[in-house]
């Protein structure tokens, strides 16, 4: 089965990587398996219907300024995967880099799983649900917390229990810019990398998607179950689940 073959490629091509060179870059694809959906595909946040307004302008800045109220109803409802654990795919990445084969893992996710099952470097091109800060003092507030302080509000919006100001989810909404040491160290691992797997990623989200035009190591590969833009310029084209080819 070609299939196969592909994935026992890329699991050489593990083995044999020098220590620290490997760098793991994903999208939502990794945590789909935790039961957290992805974006464009058939069955994605994007597919859903809420209301009148498209899942992708209810979390742009510009909504979130707007409608603070609907906004927070839609992000609890939809983006909040409190009870989601790490699959295969997060594990096995743990255990690479406590291997000292993975130096790095990007990921577009906000939910904290890669870390939850073990990765210490972790660079999160998103942001995460598991930081939020107040919009006026800074103030702090794990995710526990600011559920708190939305059901203490009576309209709904979290606000800072020492100014009052909204408090808002560390994440990076459209038309907000990526952070830039993030997304600065994010390049300086991939640069340094002899092998780059990028999986669960449609590679259609700017400027994320062009970090890989920063590789120039000995083998590419991407796991995705559709073909991505990017497809041509891999070593290696995987189209599998991310956890089954992270099984082993």
């Amino acid at each position: 089965m070609m299939e196969s073959r592909e994935i026992e490629q890329l699991r050489t091509w593990i083995d044999e990587c020098a220590p620290g060179r490997m760098v793991f870059f994903g999208g939502a694809g990794v945590s789909t398996e935790s039961g957290i959906p992805d974006f464009r595909s058939p069955d994605g946040l994007y597919a859903q219907k809420y209301g009148d307004v498209p899942p992708e302008e209810m979390i742009s800045r510009t909504y979130f300024d707007r409608h603070p109220q609907q906004f927070f109803e839609f992000y609890f409802d939809r983006m909040i995967a409190r009870d989601a654990e790490p699959n295969r795919a997060h594990r096995k990445l743990a255990q690479l880099e406590q291997a000292g084969v993975c130096s790095a893992v990007i990921t577009q996710n906000i939910d904290g799983l890669h870390q939850k099952a073990g990765s210490n470097v972790v660079w999160e091109l998103h942001g995460s649900v598991l930081r939020n800060y107040c919009m006026t003092c800074g103030a702090p507030y794990d995710l526990d917390a600011i559920m708190r302080l939305r059901e203490q509000a009576e309209d709904g919006i979290p606000r800072c229990e020492q100014c009052g100001g909204i408090v808002k989810p560390d994440v990076v909404l459209y038309e907000e810019g990526l952070d830039g040491h993030v997304l600065e160290e994010s390049v300086k691992a991939i640069r340094r990398a002899d092998l780059l797997v990028i999986a669960g990623t449609s590679l259609a989200v700017y400027p994320a998607a062009g970090l890989i035009d920063y590789f120039s190591g000995n083998h590419l590969a991407i796991i995705n179950l559709s073909p991505t833009p990017r497809d041509r310029y891999a070593d290696l084209c995987v189209q599998a689940k991310v956890g089954d080819v992270f099984d082993w």
